[in-house]
């Protein structure tokens, strides 16, 4: 499937009887988002390193096709601020080293005051896409000057995808595509989760996709606008679109 369609994390208690039965058990929350989506990101890794039979029970908690997008730990991102790479990375790899074949790209987010340093980010890009070829990476920044034309194109030098946000104008955006993956993450027409994205704002972007698609290009589409249970009823949304042609 060369389109994925899901939402930012499944664990939110606030959809427990506006999505999850009552009577469901949080530890089977992903089982049966599993059944309406192919595909979730990853949140906690981000905040902290989830235990290897954890990770290994997501997997054999969902069908054989379906994919998670990590998101790589804000100790590399937010902390170390991408310096010394060789040491940051291996941490977070080890973790899913094993799991790689129910992956999908790489989510490397980055903190709104760390701008474009050529010097900074060219190190860890080369280190992260050499060391780790076997997976696949998108880079959402959060500082205007990640819009620059050498951003760009280091991003697509290093076969990086460029993460399309929609964010209302809270953070960078530009449909800029790096590499062979086109990655969008919705996030709430404000930034603030807390918005229900409109059937007019939803087709622009399917006519997007089917475009990209047309491009032989992979696309993966996340909603993070997880207030109200909003991401679940867009992405539903945006599949439904998709599948009418």
């Amino acid at each position: 499937m060369a389109i994925h369609i899901g939402t930012s994390g499944w664990s939110y208690k606030h959809w427990k009887g506006i999505y999850y039965p009552e009577d469901l058990a949080p530890e089977n929350y992903l089982n049966f988002y599993a059944a309406d989506f192919s595909c979730v990101e990853i949140n906690t890794s981000f905040y902290h390193l989830p235990q290897p039979g954890t990770v290994e029970h997501w997997m054999m908690e969902t069908p054989e096709k379906f994919r998670f997008c990590p998101k790589l730990s804000r100790y590399v991102t937010h902390i170390k601020r991408l310096h010394d790479p060789k040491e940051t990375l291996p941490r977070f790899f080890e973790i899913f080293d094993p799991y790689l074949k129910y992956l999908g790209p790489v989510l490397i987010q980055l903190p709104p005051n760390l701008d474009f340093k050529p010097e900074v980010v060219e190190p860890f890009l080369e280190t992260l896409t050499s060391t780790y070829q076997q997976y696949d990476f998108v880079l959402e920044a959060r500082h205007d000057s990640w819009l620059s034309e050498d951003a760009m194109e280091m991003l697509h030098q290093y076969k990086t995808g460029w993460v399309i946000a929609d964010s209302g104008g809270r953070w960078p955006s530009a449909k800029t595509i790096t590499s062979r993956i086109v990655y969008i993450r919705f996030h709430g027409k404000e930034g603030k989760y807390n918005s229900r994205y409109s059937p007019e704002e939803l087709k622009i972007y399917a006519d997007d996709i089917r475009r990209w698609r047309q491009e032989r290009l992979q696309v993966w589409v996340f909603f993070n606008n997880d207030v109200g249970g909003y991401a679940l009823e867009n992405a539903k949304e945006l599949m439904e679109m998709l599948q009418g042609g």
